[in-house]
């Protein structure tokens, strides 16, 4: 028996929903494997179930929702693949943004754009402001990011605005993020069971309930989703702090 949930009647209603939550989407490639596929078809699978967590993120009353698309490390993999998916996300924006803003979703992005065709870039770029004043859903597209590179940047960006030492800290910092203006993600969910960060937000991350499933990203549903939703309203969250 599936151990998703099933029937609306189940979506029981929660005290607590992050406000916050991002997702590094894992385990297309091994999808497409366990169904004698190729790599790229999960890939395809992948973005093909965007639209549903899109939709359940709204419905479960999520505010802000940040997706691990690609990673600067991603750029190591074979030129097939890479121009496979290069190609998938363009296709991706063609297909979706009119409907995504119809939806009152707020399309933003986060990494470096410098690597991209000059065609993607200007299609990523339009996306942006073509949406910029939505408010349904704020979608944080980490394409070509990496934690440590911005991090890189963001001291890079201080250093040639001559900002006096004595004023640099955690504010400061922060507001030099590709997150700049976007709060701290409440919970990160990690697909396929793997048990670590992988360069995605490390400084955001700090206090940030992390969740781990099984279930690779192109079977994660809204039930999935739900279900770490539920796990982050039964913990405790001290930011560090004693509870006693």
């Amino acid at each position: 028996m599936s151990s998703r949930l099933q029937g609306h009647e189940q979506y029981l209603p929660l005290k607590r929903i992050p406000h916050h939550v991002a997702i590094i989407m894992d385990g297309n490639g091994r999808w497409a494997k366990a169904r004698g596929l190729p790599r790229l078809a999960g890939h395809r699978a992948g973005t093909e179930n965007l639209r549903q967590v899109l939709r359940a993120a709204v419905e479960l009353g999520v505010q802000v929702l940040t997706l691990y698309a690609f990673s600067t490390e991603n750029w190591g993999r074979s030129e097939s693949e890479v121009q496979g998916l290069l190609s998938i996300f363009e296709r991706v924006v063609d297909r979706e943004l009119l409907e995504l803003h119809k939806e009152g979703v707020q399309v933003r992005h986060i990494g470096r754009l410098e690597h991209l065709s000059l065609k993607f870039r200007q299609k990523i770029l339009d996306a942006i402001d073509l949406t910029k004043n939505n408010q349904r859903l704020i979608l944080n597209i980490a394409f070509d990011y990496g934690g440590r590179a911005e991090l890189v940047d963001a001291i890079r960006r201080i250093v040639t605005d001559g900002v006096p030492v004595e004023q640099i800290d955690e504010s400061l910092v922060s507001s030099y993020l590709y997150t700049a203006n976007c709060p701290d993600p409440d919970l990160i969910i990690r697909t396929s069971g793997e048990m670590r960060l992988s360069n995605f937000l490390i400084w955001q991350a700090a206090y940030s309930e992390i969740y781990t499933t099984s279930t690779l990203w192109p079977d994660f549903d809204k039930g999935e989703l739900y279900k770490a939703l539920k796990v982050y309203n039964e913990r405790n969250r001290r930011f560090g702090l004693a509870t006693e």
